[in-house]
C-alpha cells in the first residue's frame, strides 16, 4: 500500500487507530474507577504498580514501534514477502522479550518497591498486584506485534475490533473479581490485575484469528518464516532497540516521578493516578497522530518522495494541536464531572483542580512534541530518538528532583515537569527534521 500527503489517507490511518487506543484507554478508565469505589488507597497503590506494568510494556511497545517503520517500508516498496519475514521474526522476539521481563519481575521488583516506596502497606499491594499482572504480557506483547502488522500495512481497521473485544471482556472480569459479583470471589486490587491479563488474552486471540480469517497469513507469508533469521532479527533490533531504550527512558522517568509523588503522601499519588488516567484518555488523538506520522512518513520514504515528509508532519501537527485544544477546553469546563468518575471525594476532587490546569498547558505542547517525535522514528534514525529521549529525561529527573524532592513544592508544581519535557522533544526533533540529515538513511 502506498499513501498520499492527503487529509483522506491520514484520517483513513489515524480513526481506526483513535478508536483502538479509546478501548484500551475506557479499560484504564474503568479499573481506576471501580478501585477509586473501594477507596484512595487502592487508587495509590494502583497507580504505582500500573506505572511499573507501563514500564515493562514499552519493552512491546518499542518492538511495535520498529516493526511499523520497517513494515511500512516494506509496504511502501511493494515487498510483501520482507512483511512476512518481519512479523514471524518479531513474534519470536516478542516472546523472548515477555518471558525475561517476567523474570526480571519475580526476581527484583520486591526488592526495588521496598527500597523506594516509604508506606509499607502501598508496597505490599504494589507487589503482590504486579506478581499477577506481569503474566499478561506474553500476551500483550504477541498482541502488540499483530497490531504493528495491521498499521504499518494499512489494515489499521482490525485495531477497533479487537481493542472492544479486549474492552468488554475486560469490564465484565473487572466488575467480578473487584467487587465480588457474577459470582466471581471478591479480590479488590488484584481483581483488577487478572481480569486485565483475561483481557489481554482475549485480544489476542481475536486479533490472530483474523489473520487467518481475511487470509492475510497468506498473502503476506506471515507463518512461513517460522525459523529464526538472525540478518532480519538484527535489522528488527537495529531499528526497535533505540526505540525500547527511549521508552524505558520515558516511562521508567515517569515511574521515578510516581515514586517521588509516594513520597508526599497517599492523597497526592491518588490525584495523580486519577489525572494519568483522565489526560491518558484524552490523549489518545495525539498518540494515533503520531502513529499515523510514524507509519506515512516511512512509507513516503519507501516510495522514494522525501520531499513530502516535512509537509505530512506538519499537517499532522496541525490536527493533533486542533484536537488538544478542543479536549482541554472541555477539561477545564467540565473538571468536576471528570473526577466524580473516580471519587465523590469533595475534597479530593477540590485537590485535583490546580494541577488540572497546569497539565493542561503540557497537554497542548505534547500534541506537537509527540507527532514531531513520531516523525524522527518514521525517518528510521531511531537512535537520534533516543539521543533526544536521554536529554529529555535527564531534564525531566532534575526538574523532578529539586521541585519535589528538595523543595517540597506543591503538587501542580510537580506537574510542571511534563512541560519541561515536551519542550526539550520538541526542541531537538524540529531541528533534526529542518536539518535533512535523515534523508538516504536506508533500513
Amino acid at each position: 500500500m502506498q499513501l498520499e500527503v492527503s487529509n483522506r489517507d491520514i484520517i483513513k490511518i489515524a480513526a481506526p487507530i483513535c478508536l483502538a487506543l479509546i478501548i484500551p484507554q475506557v479499560n484504564h478508565m474503568t479499573n481506576t474507577a471501580f478501585l477509586g469505589r473501594l477507596g484512595e488507597f487502592e487508587l495509590a497503590a494502583n497507580g504505582i504498580a500500573g506505572i511499573y506494568y507501563l514500564v515493562m510494556y514499552m519493552i512491546a511497545y518499542g518492538l511495535n514501534n520498529g516493526m511499523q517503520v520497517l513494515i511500512a517500508r516494506r509496504a511502501g516498496q511493494q515487498h510483501y514477502a520482507g512483511i512476512g519475514q518481519l512479523f514471524s521474526n518479531g513474534l519470536m522476539l516478542g516472546l523472548f522479550c515477555s518471558l525475561l521481563a517476567i523474570g526480571i519481575t519475580l526476581l527484583f521488583a520486591p526488592y526495588f518497591f521496598s527500597h523506594t516506596l516509604h508506606n509499607k502497606a502501598i508496597y505490599e499491594a504494589a507487589v503482590s498486584f504486579i506478581r499477577i499482572r506481569i503474566w499478561g504480557l506474553p500476551m500483550l506483547m504477541l498482541l502488540s506485534m499483530a497490531n504493528a502488522f495491521y498499521i504499518g500495512s494499512g489494515h489499521s481497521r482490525v485495531l477497533a475490533i479487537t481493542s472492544l473485544c479486549q474492552e468488554v471482556v475486560n469490564i465484565y472480569f473487572d466488575y467480578g473479581l473487584i467487587f465480588g459479583k457474577l459470582n466471581m470471589p471478591a479480590m479488590g486490587l488484584n481483581g483488577a490485575a487478572v481480569a486485565s491479563i483475561i483481557a489481554e488474552s482475549t485480544g489476542f486471540v481475536v486479533a490472530f484469528s483474523i489473520l487467518f480469517i481475511r487470509r492475510f497469513h497468506r498473502r503476506y507469508s506471515l507463518f512461513s518464516y517460522l525459523k529464526p533469521a538472525w540478518g532480519v532479527m538484527q535489522n528488527i533490533l537495529n531499528v526497535s532497540a533505540p526505540i525500547i531504550v527511549q521508552f524505558l527512558f520515558s516511562i521508567g522517568g515517569w515511574f521515578v516521578f510516581f515514586i517521588f509523588i509516594e513520597h508526599m503522601g497517599e492523597r497526592p499519588l491518588a490525584i495523580s493516578n486519577m489525572l494519568r488516567s483522565i489526560f491518558g484518555f484524552f490523549g489518545i488523538f495525539t498518540w494515533a497522530l503520531a502513529a499515523t506520522c510514524n507509519t506515512m512518513v516511512s512509507n513516503l520514504i519507501g516510495q522514494g518522495r522525501q520531499d513530502q515528509v516535512l509537509q505530512a508532519i506538519k499537517r499532522i501537527i496541525l490536527y493533533s494541536a486542533t484536537c488538544s485544544v478542543v479536549v482541554c477546553i472541555l477539561v477545564n469546563v467540565f473538571p468536576y464531572t471528570l473526577l466524580h468518575i473516580y471519587t465523590a471525594d469533595a475534597s479530593l476532587i477540590s485537590d485535583s483542580l490546580p494541577s488540572i490546569r497546569v497539565i493542561t498547558l503540557s497537554t497542548i505542547l505534547m500534541a506537537v512534541s509527540a507527532v514531531a517525535l513520531s516523525g524522527v522514528t518514521g525517518t528510521g534514525n531511531t537512535r537520534m530518538n533516543l539521543i533526544t529521549e536521554i536529554v529529555a529525561v535527564v531534564g525531566y529527573l532534575i526538574y523532578c528532583y529539586i521541585v519535589i524532592e528538595r523543595m517540597r513544592s506543591p503538587l501542580h508544581w510537580a506537574w510542571g515537569a511534563d512541560f519541561f519535557y515536551w519542550t526539550i522533544i520538541f526542541g531537538i526533533s524540529a531541528w533534526y527534521l529542518r536539518s535533512g540529515r535523515w534523508k538516504g538513511k536506508e533500513i
